[in-house]
């Protein structure tokens, strides 16, 4: 993944990063525009350094994320499962509810996980509110 990349989402500087990686903020200035390539072990320490929970990182790019679901003809995207109740870790899924418009097919649904899950960078599970048992879903919180 493209460390710059991985830096903004995070909402990082190069300053801040450097200081959780312990690497000089201009090696991490070299990495990003290619004059240096990072080992694997160095990409492995930013990589862990920018990783968020679900939850934060959906609200970071709450709009992305709501620009994406309505190209694939989804509106009022909730947030369900632990990253609704804020008991998610880094390691945690993102579980999202959504309603599909009657213009949305299947591909849609599929094409929105795809898609989500190259923004965010972790497995997303998306959810279509008139799926059967959606309605048991309770604690979805409007993203």
């Amino acid at each position: 993944m493209d460390l710059r990349r991985l830096r903004l989402r995070a909402g990082l500087s190069q300053r801040e990063l450097a200081a959780r990686t312990g690497i000089a903020q201009p090696n991490i200035s070299a990495y990003e525009s290619g004059r240096l390539t990072p080992s694997p072990a160095t990409r492995a320490r930013i990589a862990a350094a920018t990783r968020m929970r679900p939850s934060r990182l959906a609200f970071r790019m709450r709009a992305q994320v709501i620009a994406a679901a309505e190209r694939h003809h989804a509106t009022a995207v909730r947030v369900f499962g632990s990253a609704g109740t804020s008991s998610d870790t880094i390691d945690s899924d993102l579980d999202l509810l959504v309603h599909f418009t009657d213009e949305a097919t299947l591909y849609d649904q599929v094409g929105l996980t795809e898609e989500l899950e190259h923004l965010l960078g972790i497995k997303v599970d998306v959810i279509s509110d008139g799926a059967p048992g959606a309605e048991r879903i309770r604690n979805a919180v409007l993203l």
